[in-house]
């Protein structure tokens, strides 16, 4: 077997001495196994499996002694931590994502300056599928991944009746000239959603059959834009752009979604709302619901919301 086909299947640590250029000390985690649910296909979906982490972080040596100070070096922590948080911010699909947002989190620690991270599913077959990858800090922007805070949003959830209003027009009119970026959720149309005798299936369909919806009031007005991820949402808050939620990725995806069925729009709204810590849940033709966040309820009839 040669040097290189070697290293190729070789532990991260190895791989790193062998890439190296630079003197420079190493932290590593071996063998760091969670369960978590991750996965494209759809039998991974409600599921949990093993996934096994390694991973080797190059820091510069330090200059002068140590003093047994643990605010000089890279905690073993971080590392874990970095984990953790990327596992329980979403549902991730794929290995490749979760293996990028784990070495740039890595890389927004001063002292880190490349990290190598192996990622393997344990439970796929007798065998482990895995991806690895390398990143540096001169490969990465980290300007571009300071937090730039995203504005509270005012959620508004349109009834059925409300969408066939009227006074549609002028609601979004005055929606749009408030003080906060609008997101728009509607529920399923008033037409009975086709029925499936599997849960899961049902969901699925009952979410579908929101976001058909959705697309019908965006054809409503120019304004409004559907929107399914939250990059799309945090992007177009951040432009002043009307969305209309297309719910089925974002809840799909949530590690702690909501325990209310498709079928109750306005629960599941109210949740999104929490989600997101909007500015206010403004509910027009249906009950206002109990949230976190400020609710106020309008009714359908109303010209006026304020």
């Amino acid at each position: 077997m040669t040097d290189d086909i070697r290293l190729a299947f070789a532990h991260p640590s190895e791989r790193a001495e062998a890439s190296s250029q630079t003197p420079c000390d190493r932290i590593s985690l071996r063998d760091y196994v969670v369960e978590v649910e991750i996965g494209a296909f759809q039998q991974e979906r409600g599921t949990l499996q093993r996934v096994r982490f390694n991973v080797v972080v190059e820091v510069l040596p330090l200059s002068g002694p140590i003093d047994d100070d643990v605010d000089r070096i890279l905690s073993y922590d971080k590392v874990t931590e970095a984990i953790s948080i990327e596992l329980e911010a979403e549902r991730i699909n794929l290995l490749e994502t979760l293996a990028a947002r784990v070495a740039e989190r890595i890389l927004l620690e001063p002292q880190a300056e490349r990290v190598f991270v192996r990622i393997e599913k344990l439970d796929r077959g007798p065998f482990s599928l895995g991806v690895e990858i390398v990143r540096s800090r001169d490969g990465v922007d980290l300007a571009g991944q300071e937090h730039v805070e995203t504005p509270h949003p005012r959620m508004v959830f349109l009834s059925n009746e409300a969408v066939q209003s009227a006074h549609l027009k002028g609601w979004i009119d005055q929606l749009a000239e408030m003080d906060a970026p609008l997101i728009i959720c509607v529920g399923a149309s008033d037409v009975t959603a086709p029925q499936a005798g599997n849960a899961l299936a049902q969901r699925r369909i009952d979410l579908l059959a929101i976001e058909q919806n959705a697309w019908a009031l965006a054809a409503l007005d120019r304004r409004c834009m559907v929107v399914g991820t939250r990059t799309e949402l945090d992007w177009a808050m951040k432009n002043d752009q009307i969305c209309i939620w297309a719910p089925s990725k974002i809840l799909l995806d949530a590690v702690d979604g909501p325990s209310a069925s498709p079928r109750d729009a306005v629960a599941l709204a109210t949740w999104f709302a929490n989600d997101m810590s909007a500015k206010e849940l403004l509910v027009i033709g249906e009950e206002a619901p109990d949230a976190q966040v400020p609710v106020r309820m309008v009714s359908a009839n109303s010209r006026n919301l304020t």
